[in-house]
This record gives structure tokens, sequence and C-alpha cells, in this order.
């Protein structure tokens, strides 16, 4: 029998408590929808306003995983939507997490939230500038801390503010609040700053995708500042073979990173972080904290 949860007068049925999801670490079902429940005031704050994609994972890393921008089957009646720009499907509508119910609704059905730069109110029109910084191996989250400050020297330069965070992968994403700017405008911004970082650290950096290019260099991935493309949520659980999180981090964390195991972060680890630091992207939604391209 399916148990049924209340949230906010909402009723949840909440679907195979005990399977475990993460074989490498026994973390089950259970387990994340109760991290998902302990992290939803910071994790709200960064899904609230913006359309949902979800990567779905039901079985766990290991099985299936597909990922849908539709609302999937079956989602409920009081699931707040919005109308999405798509130039293949007009109308089209996507979920926005609004409130805990819904949150704990798409954790049942196992997902990474992806969010793109701009909100649901203003398609397109992007408040957050994102750098993905992504390592080619050997390279790892370490050489993507020293690009990384590299990038924040960089925007701080032309008056913006840069946070980071992990991917819950392997890198770590840059993110700067913006006055609400044409996609395309932070797209071609943000490439100029990949083509720049570049030439700069020649030998570590790479602002092409090509496989060939990247071996021991750390891609900078500008792309997601597209209006068609999304960025995993902050305090977002991961489909890799631990239940990593894609989570905030000081820039004392990257100025001091020299193990990549430093910046590695399971479910168990954010909640202590949080009670410590807060969320540290917070001022991404600050009033006043948005900057103006140059």
């Amino acid at each position: 029998m399916t148990p049924i949860t209340e949230v906010e007068g909402r009723r949840i049925p909440l679907s195979n408590l005990d399977k475990v999801l993460y074989p490498a670490t026994g973390t089950t079902k259970g387990e994340l929808l109760h991290y998902y429940a302990s992290v939803a005031g910071p994790l709200l704050a960064h899904l609230v306003h913006r359309p949902v994609s979800f990567l779905r994972y039901p079985d766990g890393p290991d099985g299936q995983r597909f990922f849908t921008k539709n609302p999937p089957p079956g989602t409920p009646a009081w699931v707040k939507t919005a109308e999405v720009p798509r130039t293949e499907d007009k109308g089209a509508r996507q979920v926005v997490v609004a409130d805990l119910a819904t949150l704990m609704w798409a954790a049942n059905l196992v997902v990474e939230f992806h969010t793109p730069q701009w909100r649901a109110e203003a398609p397109a029109r992007a408040d957050r500038l994102v750098l993905d910084l992504d390592p080619g191996a050997p390279a790892g989250v370490v050489e993507c801390c020293a690009v990384a400050r590299w990038l924040r020297d960089r925007l701080a330069a032309d008056g913006l503010h840069a946070y980071a965070k992990t991917s819950g992968s392997k890198g770590l994403h840059l993110l700067s609040p913006l006055e609400p700017t044409p996609s395309e405008q932070v797209s071609a911004y943000a490439k100029t700053l990949a083509r720049e970082a570049e030439a700069a650290l020649p030998g570590l950096v790479t602002h092409k995708m090509a496989k060939v290019l990247r071996p021991g260099k750390v891609f900078v991935d500008f792309s997601q500042n597209s209006a068609a493309k999304t960025t995993a949520t902050p305090y977002t659980a991961r489909a890799k073979e631990r239940p990593t999180v894609s989570a905030p981090v000081s820039w004392a964390e990257v100025e001091s990173c020299t193990d990549p195991a430093a910046l590695t972060f399971l479910i168990g680890d954010i909640v202590p972080r949080l009670e410590r630091d807060g969320d540290l992207l917070a001022p991404l939604s600050e009033p006043g904290a948005a900057g103006r391209l140059p």
C-alpha cells in the first residue's frame, strides 16, 4: 500500500520509500525525499520563479534516465505550470515548483531539478549569468577552482559579482546576478569571457566543446546562457554513483581547494552547511545585487 502524506493541505502519495537508489552508499528513496524536505527553504528560493526541467532516474543512476520538459503524466491539477517559448512546440508548458507540496510531489518522481537563467514571467530575459566549468581528465575540480578565480576577477572588473557552486559532478558553476537582459546578449558576453579565459590561461582552458581539445583542460561552457538551455539547480541531488549535490561553496573554499574530495558534498552534508553558512547563493536574489553587462 502506497503511503500518503499531507503537505500544505495536499495529499501526496509517496512510493517505494525503502527502495535503494544509490547502491554505492545504500541511500534509499525515503532518505532522498527527507533530504529534499530538509533543504526545501533554500531550494525553493532557487526554483519558485522558474520553469523546471526534470532529469528522472526512478531506478537510480544505473537505471534508465530521461530528461523531460513537459509536465509528467499524472501531474496533479494543483501543480503550477507556466507557458514557455519553444520554437518546435507553441503553447508548451512546464512545471513551476512554487511550494513545498509541489517539491515533494516532484521529489517522489526521483528527479534532478534543472532551471533556465530566466524567470517564468520574463522568458528569455536572463537575471543570472552562468559559466559551467567542466574539467577534462586528468583535470578536475582543483583546476576548475583556478579558472573560477580568474573568471571571478574578470567579472569583477566589469562590476559583476560571481558566486560559486559545485556541479554535483566533476566541475563548478559560477553564477552572477543580472538586471534582466536578453538571453542572446548574455550568451554573447559569456562567450567573450570564455575566449578571454582561454587566451589568458591557454594551458588550462578551452572555450570549445570538442572532446579532442579537452583532456587536461577546463571547458568554460557558456552555452547554458541560451534561453533554451538549463543548469542544475542549486541543492539538487544528482544521478551519480553517490548522492552528490550541486552545493554552493564559498570563495574561501574555492581558493583553498587542493583535493577534489574537499568540494564533493553528499545529501547528508548539506543541512550542516546551511546551519553554518546559510544559503551562500542567497545574494543572487537580493534587491540591488544585480549587475549590468558592459
